[in-house]
């Protein structure tokens, strides 16, 4: 009886530490991209509740660094509109300081959201305007990114009635369209891998990297009846006006950044959203519309192309 007690124990460790090596191996690694964090290329090991960067389930959540805090933790791939850096509905945005606003721009107009050094990243607006109202109802189309010597856009492709199943994405990257797979977890990467697009979903929904500068989750989604009859858009038969669903994740960004979103990440910044109130809108409009998609020169856009990985 001694014996067997006494290999008992020493059985269930060895168990122990063999299971605990195979978990331990199921966790993949990330790594800080920004040259401006203190943990700079360091690898962090993914926690057990979200072990891989990418996993095979679209809906289960992925292990992410934060290079700020230095820290790993999980999040969904899919945009969330009641997180951080969200751009969702009519454009309703949450800042960097996690102050909810709204931001009234005009559509088929392009306004400037983020403006730094690093990175440019402007979006276009649809809409219409009800008659009777004062203001367009608008929605967010495309994003058009510009950073070192390279651009890219993703647009929500029109569309007279919404199919859960087809694609209504449409990417360019330096002028020239290209497709990316459909399927979830298909990926393009530019030649000089400064740059992924991967899908999180089979289709409309896409995570795009720029290196140790930004990582944005893009879903399309049409307006759909419900909230058609709730907001009293007024939406036409041959339009569902299919649209982006935004939330941006930055690395690094400037203390002076500008733009309808990118303001909010500056430490000096205060926000001019009026608290309680049930639509807090922030204005801006004349400082950050500009020109096209690709352009950076809206009255306070200060970006200046360079390379992406020396920032």
């Amino acid at each position: 009886m001694k014996s067997i007690g006494t290999k008992f124990p020493t059985v269930f460790t060895v168990y122990i530490i063999i299971l605990a090596i195979r978990v331990a191996s199921a966790q993949q690694t990330v790594t800080c991209t920004s040259r401006r964090s203190s943990c700079f290329l360091t690898r962090m090991r993914c926690p057990a509740e979200c072990p891989l960067r990418t996993p095979t389930n679209p809906k289960a959540k992925a292990c992410f660094v934060d290079c700020n805090k230095c820290e790993v933790f999980c999040r969904a791939r899919k945009p969330s509109c009641n997180g951080l850096g969200s751009g969702c509905y009519d454009p309703r945005f949450i800042g960097g300081d996690g102050v909810v606003f709204y931001f009234h721009g005009k559509r088929d107009n392009h306004y400037a959201l983020v403006s730094d050094s690093a990175i440019q990243i402007n979006a276009r607006f649809i809409g219409l305007r009800p008659e009777g109202r004062t203001r367009d109802f608008t929605w967010i189309q495309a994003l058009g990114l510009i950073f070192g010597s390279h651009t890219f856009t993703v647009e929500a492709k029109r569309a007279e009635t919404w199919v859960e199943t087809q694609d209504h994405l449409s990417f360019t990257f330096d002028g020239t369209p290209f497709q990316l797979q459909e399927g979830h977890l298909s990926n393009w990467n530019s030649s000089d891998n400064a740059f992924l697009v991967e899908r999180t979903e089979k289709v409309n929904g896409v995570m795009i990297t720029v290196n140790g500068v930004a990582e944005i989750s893009v879903s399309a989604v049409p307006v759909t009846e419900q909230d058609d009859r709730i907001h009293k858009y007024n939406l036409p038969k041959d339009d569902c006006f299919a649209h982006l669903e935004v939330q941006f994740r930055f690395f690094g960004l400037s203390d002076v950044v500008e733009g309808v979103l990118g303001k909010t990440y500056r430490p000096d910044y205060e926000s001019t959203a009026k608290r309680g109130v049930e639509m807090p809108v922030v204005g801006g409009a004349d400082k950050y519309e500009i020109t096209s998609l690709l352009s950076s020169d809206c009255q306070s856009c200060f970006f200046s192309p360079g390379d992406v990985a020396d920032t």
